[in-house]
């Protein structure tokens, strides 16, 4: 499965701004562990960010979410929408082939 995560500030950007160092490890920590494939800010972005992620089961993704410092200090919280791919682009199907 894939998952598109969408990451929406509930509060002021000034408000998630203590947050960011910590928000940026939670991201790193996701890439290298290979759960998280491409995350981002949003197009403006005082709407948030976005990340695809893999790998995991929706439970999974659920808790992973959950540690995102901006969730857990109130200043932003995730959509989930879990995408069942019907068509891959030859250039990823090594990385999703995991996932079934």
């Amino acid at each position: 499965m894939l998952y598109l995560l969408s990451l929406r500030y509930t509060a002021s950007e000034q408000d998630a701004e203590p947050f960011i160092k910590d928000h940026v490890g939670y991201l790193e920590e996701h890439h290298r562990g290979g759960t998280f494939l491409v995350s981002g800010q949003t197009v403006p972005t005082s709407i948030g960010g976005a990340i695809v992620a893999h790998g995991v089961d929706r439970p999974t993704i659920e808790q992973i979410t959950a540690q995102d410092p901006f969730v857990i200090h109130g200043v932003a919280a995730y959509t989930i929408t879990t995408i069942t791919p019907g068509r891959v682009h030859p250039g990823l199907a090594d990385v999703l082939k995991a996932d079934g």
